[in-house]
């Protein structure tokens, strides 16, 4: 080592020196031998310190001059791939409006999802939507931004989240319309209660258009192809027995009803809400005059009584189950035996003269004759005095 590059050293070193209190116990002599033979070891390892650092405009030591330099980044060079990535990713996006608030997503979470009504909107190359003047896309009327904000987790994770402020219904009409799942694996909600509810009211659909195929359907068949328009059905329990007497039958009434034996139909209809639930399905199926309640039934003859003249009194034993009445008649206005168009209505205010007779009203010339002819003859030559 030259003597040129150790007072180069030295001078550093002292430069480099930290500064000490007046009052520090450390020695001064002792610390810069410690700090010389550290700065030797040091030297020995990494080689001399170099004092010149080569200019930005300079080429490298190891590289010839003809040879190109590496580039360095810079505001004006290009960027690179990730960046333009990013700005390809921004330019992709877009703005939904809905209950006049704007969100910017990404459409590939959409297409994503191609059962969906976002799904297949964006899955066309943009056929079924249509910008506005601001290059906005206006979706989802009539369901508020909070909802909305909501249902768009399901595009991100999977799962949709309910806030506390909306109830559980409004959630599930608005996934029904945008043809978003709602089960048990896509909605999370605090409200136990209420998302049982839809999925009971999901499930007992389901179970009753089952059962209107297979149970209800032949025996409205059955009905119709004797002429009749309307049935009753009673809905029976498997284990029911019905032995009804030839000779001595159950006075059923004018209404013809018939039977199903099914357990799990008994069931299905020991909830209302199940009852509400079969009822809109059969409206949305076109059948009308609806009802569902419960009456008795006569299963079985307990016991024969004879009454006064001899005539027997046959005695049923009745159990309470659930019926079901529908009716497929297009013109029932029409069915009746009398149309009470034909008649003027008449209000009597008089109670009296509501219980009577009805007086038969004439016409008044006819009256007129009627008189004339019960009146005494007139005798000739006499005159009626004052």
């Amino acid at each position: 080592m030259s003597d040129t590059q150790t007072t180069g050293q030295e001078a550093m070193t002292e430069q480099r020196r930290p500064f000490f209190y007046p009052d520090s116990s450390s020695d001064t002599e002792e610390y810069r031998r410690d700090n010389e033979e550290r700065r030797k070891r040091l030297s020995k390892r990494n080689g001399p310190l170099r004092t010149r650092i080569p200019s930005a405009n300079m080429p490298p030591k190891n590289l010839s001059p003809n040879q190109p330099t590496p580039s360095t980044s810079s505001a004006q060079d290009p960027p690179k791939n990730g960046q333009k990535a990013q700005n390809q990713l921004c330019d992709d996006r877009i703005t939904l409006v809905v209950d006049n608030t704007r969100f910017v997503v990404d459409p590939a979470q959409f297409t994503a999802h191609p059962n969906t009504m976002l799904g297949r909107m964006f899955s066309s190359g943009l056929e079924f939507t249509h910008p506005n003047e601001r290059g906005e896309y206006e979706v989802a009327e009539g369901i508020s931004a909070t909802v909305f904000r909501a249902i768009l987790e399901y595009y991100r994770g999977g799962t949709i989240r309910c806030p506390p402020t909306v109830s559980v219904q409004e959630l599930r009409e608005a996934c029904d319309y945008l043809l978003v799942p709602f089960d048990a694996n896509t909605v999370r909600c605090q409200n136990l209660r209420g998302l049982l509810h839809e999925l009971s009211n999901e499930g007992a659909r389901r179970q009753f258009e089952s059962f209107l195929e297979r149970l209800i359907l032949p025996l409205m068949v059955v009905s119709a192809e004797i002429g009749d328009r309307e049935c009753h059905v009673v809905v029976l329990l498997d284990d029911d027995t019905v032995d009804w007497d030839e000779q001595y039958p159950p006075q059923m009434g004018d209404e013809y009803s018939q039977t199903v034996c099914s357990t799990p139909l008994y069931r299905f209809f020991k909830y209302i809400e199940n009852r509400d639930v079969a009822k809109q399905v059969m409206k949305e199926r076109g059948l009308k005059k609806i009802r569902l309640g419960v009456e008795g039934y006569p299963t079985y003859k307990e016991k024969v009584r004879k009454r006064p003249g001899g005539r027997a009194e046959v005695i049923y034993n009745y159990v309470q189950r659930p019926f079901i009445h529908m009716s497929w008649e297009k013109e029932e206005a029409k069915s009746r035996h009398v149309d009470f168009q034909c008649f003027k209505s008449k209000s009597v205010t008089n109670l009296a003269e509501a219980t009577a007779d009805p007086v038969i009203e004439l016409e008044p010339n006819r009256l007129r004759e009627e008189e004339v002819a019960d009146a005494p003859p007139e005798v000739p030559g006499e005159e009626e005095v004052q």
